[in-house]
């Protein structure tokens, strides 16, 4: 429930993230593209109040990770009327039955998670159908899955060029904005840089030199709530953060188990389901 205080919290809390990027995009190596790190405020499962309290302080890119519930929000009469600069950012698996519904979403700005050509082909064949190619093209990422987990979705990285090299040359209504992963969750940065960033700097390396586009031109989207300010320090252009700016987030569909399943480890199957869950969160 939304309460007048949190008002309050979530200003701060934007205000504090802000600071943060700013001063890791400080830290960054001059050898690096000098672009400013976008910060996507991931509202899941909040409420739409609190997106609008944070575009009152001045925020504008918001990130959702079900389609369901990026149309909600974003056709919601209160956020529409407060909020006609918005700008959503989809950062969840898209299939391409939900491909359609989507494109459907009042100021989408970009899909992060296009992982294979096929999804591609399907995503640029509906924004044509929409009629929205012929005044702007859909900016999208490619997702790579640069961890190799099975729970995790995105292209193999040995992929990326191929399929980059097909969107920029088939895609005609998309604009190829860059490379997106969302990395092995709990990295002890103790053991160095986190490797799943490493390897999409080194995909983006390999794109960029086998299609000759510019390093400044293909943006690296890495980067959560736990790990931001190391994306950023080491490339990151578009960082997703939820709970650090809206808290912890509530799943009311999950059953709160009994006692006495409490105190057993979880089935391998439930492991895995609460690690897709957790590193969803952004």
């Amino acid at each position: 429930m939304w309460k007048v205080g949190m008002s309050e919290e979530v200003g701060k809390a934007l205000h504090a993230v802000v600071d943060r990027v700013n001063q890791a995009a400080a830290r960054r190596p001059k050898t690096l593209p000098a672009v400013p790190p976008r910060l996507v405020a991931v509202s899941k499962t909040k409420p739409p109040d609190m997106v609008i309290e944070a575009y009152r302080k001045g925020h504008r890119n918001f990130g959702e990770n079900y389609v369901n519930e990026l149309v909600n929000k974003a056709s919601n009469p209160q956020i529409l009327e407060s909020c006609p600069e918005i700008e959503w950012h989809f950062i969840g698996h898209l299939q391409k039955n939900n491909v359609n519904k989507l494109l459907g979403v009042p100021n989408l700005f970009m899909v992060e998670t296009v992982d294979s050509a096929k999804l591609a082909d399907k995503v640029n064949s509906s924004w044509q159908r929409l009629g929205a190619a012929s005044t702007q093209k859909l900016k999208i990422m490619v997702q790579i899955n640069t961890s190799g987990e099975e729970s995790k979705h995105g292209l193999p990285p040995g992929e990326t060029v191929n399929t980059v090299k097909h969107i920029l040359s088939k895609c005609s209504a998309l604009h190829f904005s860059g490379l997106m992963t969302i990395g092995r969750y709990g990295y002890d940065l103790a053991d160095g840089p986190n490797p799943d960033f490493q390897a999409l700097l080194s995909r983006r390396q390999e794109v960029c030199a086998s299609l000759q586009l510019p390093l400044e031109d293909v943006e690296l989207s890495m980067g959560m709530s736990t790990d931001f300010e190391h994306a950023i320090e080491v490339g990151s252009t578009n960082v997703r953060v939820g709970s650090t700016i809206f808290g912890n987030r509530d799943y009311p569909n999950t059953p709160t188990p009994s006692p006495e399943r409490k105190s057993k480890v979880p089935t391998e199957e439930a492991a895995k389901k609460m690690e897709r869950l957790t590193v969803t969160e952004q």
